[in-house]
């Protein structure tokens, strides 16, 4: 019997770039495996919608609409309550991340190595990536190791993957940019060892749409701060 991925991807005014996304996760194949996409709509204005309209024919393709703009994290919640996989892919909805990785990044679970696996830039960071992203990272990554006994290189990653069983213990609540330190936390409090693998990224500016800013980092903090003490 195969196995299952559901490919979670939150979506908001990304109508430059989400059919060709769509298109490189289609193109994705590997044997044993069935995949499911399930794509939310943030609540969207700039023409999304319409584009995942016209996907939502495909047959392993599925739309979740917000009707209100909630925040990544919350989006990403909405797809977990749809999701049906034995494994979860998060992909973000823009071009710095390519689902040419996924079998990379699928290896370790499919071997039985880990449940858990993040996509590590920082195991190859390219030259394009701004300065204060790159130490900001870094130093956000160093609190989440401080905090919970880890050794990641790069917490704050787009490419997050987990086995069902992993999903099950999840109790996920921050609705925007405090889902990446909190899935981690949760995750290593309940005592998975979260595998590294290096992933290609191909980095964009705030004038192209990227959306996390340096201030986001204080949501990062709070929250890894938050779920170690209570």
């Amino acid at each position: 019997m195969g196995i299952k991925v559901s490919i979670i991807v939150p979506v908001y005014n990304e109508s430059a770039t989400i059919k060709e996304l769509l298109t490189r996760i289609h193109a994705f194949s590997l044997d044993t495996i069935e995949k499911e996409i399930i794509c939310v709509d943030d609540a969207s204005n700039d023409g999304t919608g319409e584009i995942l309209t016209a996907e939502a024919g495909k047959t392993d393709t599925y739309i979740v609409r917000h009707t209100r703009n909630q925040g990544k994290g919350a989006a990403i919640r909405s797809g977990l309550q749809h999701a049906k996989g034995d494994i979860i892919i998060i992909q973000d909805a823009d071009l710095e991340y390519d689902p040419a990785d996924y079998a990379h990044l699928l290896k370790p679970i499919l071997r039985g190595n880990a449940q858990v696996v993040y996509g590590s830039r920082l195991l190859g960071w390219p030259q394009a990536t701004s300065r204060g992203h790159l130490w900001g990272n870094r130093f956000l990554t160093s609190m989440t190791n401080l905090l919970f006994g880890a050794h990641l290189t790069d917490m704050e990653t787009g490419y997050k993957i987990f086995t069902a069983e992993v999903k099950a213990g999840l109790k996920l609540t921050a609705p925007r940019w405090g889902f990446d330190p909190e899935i981690t936390a949760q995750i290593l409090s309940m005592g998975y060892p979260i595998h590294e693998v290096p992933i290609s990224y191909a980095p964009r500016k705030p004038q192209a749409g990227k959306k996390i800013r340096w201030r986001d980092g204080f949501v990062v903090l709070y929250t890894l701060f938050r779920h170690r003490f209570h």
